[in-house]
């Protein structure tokens, strides 16, 4: 498969809803710490998805999020402490990864970065992540033209890398607008699933042209996030549908730090998927007994329904609104089998004829017995004239029977006539009767 050379990143800008379109990418300054801080309190979702009650379990200590992105800037205070490693696979961006990769996208990275695991500015200050105890590592990656480096390659050498350098948790806040991936994909997200890597995927957006889930959020096993609105509706343009979608956050009217430190609203799954990665990340460290099957298990099983009176479509929701409390402290029953589906399974079936493998062309001549003589072709007559086995066993037979039946007839009838011919004759009279007449 051929990865379109123009990606849809699951991105897009507001800083409010009758801001023009020039300033969708102008970042707010960060605001000066408050007793209430407006940042901190524009986070809704960390209350209405119960993050907040779940931070009194865990915040996420001892759990690694590899963030394969643009890149995690180096210089904002909400990283301090949080980056423990990090690379480039794009070719253009630093060793670290810390350097934010493209002209357009460079920022993205960072902001998922936040969302997920972001540190704040001090205890109730700034731009706080969802499990701001975890640690980070950032992968830089290039969309489009940003590096010469094909794309698929990028993600299997990014995904292998972060499974290598100890990663729990795996975030793709991108897609591909397409249902198929690579075969490198194949290798790269068992090599995931194989080491125990919880991988979150963004289901993408409308408003980038994504109507229906691309890969990566089709391959079977990962877990994919849809996007809501703030009152838990389906984002009409920070979302998109489809049947692999696992569950459903906030993605609109998002908070997140650039790389120079500076704060914008924006919207999109980029968004949901770092939210869901945090609470991946809560359920890892409040029970590291479990493996991920069990993590994507408690996060879709304990998810609140949504839609009209908890009826949603699944394609819009999946199992419903993530709730981090319930996949923190509920009481789920244990699974052997990843609920989002096996990947290992797909490629047995779907791949088994680019697995078929061919018989080896011989080098040397092989010696052939020869083949038995042929069979006398009999050449065909027509079947109006009699064959030599008819004439044989039929037609001659037949005639003398024939034959023989005639002239016993004619025997017969002879011998009949005379009979009948004598009865008929006068006696013959004695001469003295003939000399008295």
């Amino acid at each position: 498969m051929r990865i379109a050379a123009a990606l849809a990143l699951a991105i897009g800008l507001a800083l409010t809803a009758s801001a023009p379109a020039a300033a969708a990418t102008t970042p707010e300054a960060t605001p000066q710490a408050t007793t209430d801080d407006p940042v901190r309190a524009a986070e809704y979702w960390l209350a209405d998805y119960g993050i907040e009650d779940a931070w009194e379990v865990t915040r996420g200590a001892g759990v690694r999020i590899a963030v394969i992105d643009t890149g995690i800037g180096r210089g904002p205070a909400e990283f301090a402490g949080a980056v423990v490693g990090g690379t480039d696979v794009s070719g253009v961006g630093s060793d670290d990864g810390r350097t934010p990769v493209g002209a357009v996208d460079a920022n993205h990275g960072s902001w998922v970065a936040s969302l997920a695991a972001g540190r704040g500015t001090g205890p109730d200050e700034g731009m706080i992540g969802v499990a701001p105890e975890a640690e980070l590592l950032s992968v830089s990656v290039g969309f489009g033209t940003a590096s010469s480096v094909p794309f698929s390659d990028q993600i299997a050498e990014a995904i292998r890398w972060s499974v290598d350098n100890g990663a729990d948790i795996i975030n793709l806040s991108l897609t591909t607008n397409t249902q198929d991936w690579d075969t490198s994909w194949d290798d790269a997200f068992l090599y995931a699933f194989d080491n125990d890597v919880v991988v979150v995927v963004a289901a993408g957006n409308r408003g980038s042209g994504t109507d229906t889930v691309g890969a990566p959020a089709t391959i079977p096993g990962v877990l994919t996030v849809a996007g809501v609105d703030p009152d838990g509706r389906a984002s009409v343009e920070a979302s998109t549908q489809g049947i692999s979608i696992g569950v459903s956050a906030p993605s609109e009217e998002l908070i997140g730090v650039s790389a120079d430190g500076r704060l914008v609203r924006w919207n999109g799954t980029s968004g949901a998927a770092p939210i869901v990665a945090g609470i991946a990340a809560l359920v890892r460290s409040a029970h590291p007994e479990l493996d991920a099957n069990n993590v994507i298990n408690r996060i879709i099983r304990t998810a609140t329904p949504a839609g009209a009176d908890g009826a949603g479509s699944v394609a819009l929701y999946g199992y419903g609104l993530v709730d981090a409390y319930g996949a923190v402290t509920a009481s789920v029953p244990l699974v052997s089998t990843n609920p989002m589906g096996s990947l290992e399974d797909w490629i047995r079936i779907y791949r088994r004829a680019e697995g078929v493998t061919l018989p080896e062309p011989t080098v040397a001549p092989v010696e052939i017995d020869p083949l038995p003589p042929a069979d006398t072709v009999v050449k065909a007559a027509s079947p109006l004239l009699p064959s030599q086995q008819t004439l044989v066993y039929g037609t001659v037979p037949l005639i003398v029977v024939t034959a023989t039946a005639i002239l016993v007839g004619l025997g017969v009838t002879a011998a009949v006539r005379r009979v009948r011919l004598a009865s008929r004759a006068p006696s013959p009279r004695t001469h003295e009767e003939y000399s008295k007449s």
